[in-house]
């Protein structure tokens, strides 16, 4: 079968990463019958805003409508705000094609060092859905009366603001819709897991919003009494991440949290060269890309990780549909680790990104699947 893929390589080390997906992507097709991709790529990002004075073209998504799947980069440069470039490309295309999961698995791989002590692969392996459309990522808000007197009242307190003082908004959007299709996606993941699933808020604090999470999560858990579940607030998960990380299968967690504990997981995984990541419409047009940045000091020096980008790729077969392609990817990453005889800089070692592709293209090729 035939796949249309837009890549978009984006900023900084984007395209040295994406390239070896690419590789490894294009060997996979070469062993597994049927499977072939056709890439166009699209040059967006933040050179293309130096130029165009925006991140992508007003009918960027448009242009995106006709593709299976999105392959990302990275998106970061200095000269470009990072709320500009977040919300003007990254922010544009998850909410355009309501790409309301972010999924991101956490696994230690043998042959790869864990920060934490006494912790390996058996202990940390486990998946954080967070959603991906609303929450305080909404972009709802704004800064107001700077420069004049204003009275603020909320619960029963009046401050007046002086003529230097400014007021700051941030809103969090939760609808019934988008909170409960995400958790329902947990569970269902959670099924075909260790059937554990973890609901991630801060409730006690925030009173309506988290509070309101909760609720729903407990009434569509009734729907799943073979799935275990428990409740932690982020900053107990954030603990239980370095004390316990065994403990966990499945966690959903909403927008905000769920960014936060996933760099965290990403970190006691091996770091951030070794962390995918998926933006998906389980319906629609889905977008994956490794969560690590652009790290634009790095860039055309041939020494990134592209393991991320690569395990990345193999999210987007799985949602491809294409199991034996991912299975194949996923045993060659594994052999490449285990061995420890190609390891980039972040890892300790001096092997080149193009050396990594190419080691891993060539594990699949060979692989007995």
């Amino acid at each position: 079968m035939k796949h249309r893929i837009a890549v978009i390589p984006g900023d900084g080390i984007g395209p040295e990463v994406i390239e070896e997906g690419i590789k490894v992507l294009k060997a996979t097709a070469e062993v597994v019958d049927e499977l072939e991709f056709e890439f166009q790529y699209f040059p967006w990002g933040c050179e293309y805003c130096l130029k165009e004075r925006k991140m992508m073209p007003d009918d960027g998504l448009e242009e995106l409508e006709g593709f299976e799947a999105i392959y990302l980069g990275a998106i970061g440069d200095p000269r470009i705000p990072d709320h500009i470039s977040l919300r003007d490309l990254l922010l544009k295309i998850r909410f355009g094609f309501d790409q309301y999961v972010n999924l991101r698995p956490v696994k230690l791989l043998e042959g790869v060092f864990c920060p934490l002590k006494d912790k390996g692969p058996k202990d940390i392996d486990f998946v954080v859905v967070r959603e991906n459309s609303e929450g305080f990522y909404t972009g709802v808000g704004g800064r107001y009366q700077k420069g004049s007197s204003e009275h603020l009242r909320y619960a029963g307190i009046s401050k007046v603001f002086a003529d230097s003082e400014e007021l700051v908004t941030q809103e969090g959007i939760f609808s019934q819709i988008g909170v409960e299709r995400v958790i329902r996606y947990s569970f269902e993941l959670a099924r075909k897991r260790k059937k554990h699933l973890t609901c991630c808020t801060k409730s006690n604090a925030l009173n309506y919003c988290m509070v309101y999470w909760d609720e729903v999560f407990k009434k569509v858990s009734k729907e799943y009494p073979d799935v275990e579940t428990d409740f932690a607030f982020v900053d107990a998960i954030c603990m239980w991440f370095v004390k316990n990380p065994e403990f966990f299968d499945v966690i959903v967690a909403p927008n905000l949290f769920g960014d936060i504990i996933t760099d965290l997981g990403a970190m006691i995984q091996g770091g951030m060269g070794l962390a995918p990541g998926a933006n998906i419409n389980p319906e629609g047009i889905s977008m994956f890309e490794p969560i690590h940045g652009s790290a634009p000091k790095y860039a055309g020096k041939n020494v990134a990780n592209p393991i991320a980008s690569i395990w990345t790729a193999q999210m987007m077969l799985e949602e491809l549909g294409e199991i034996e392609g991912a299975k194949r990817v996923m045993a060659a990453i594994e052999d490449v680790l285990r061995e420890g005889k190609i390891r980039t800089r972040d890892r300790g070692g001096s092997s080149k990104t193009t050396e990594v592709g190419d080691t891993i293209a060539e594990k699949i090729r060979n692989l007995g699947c």
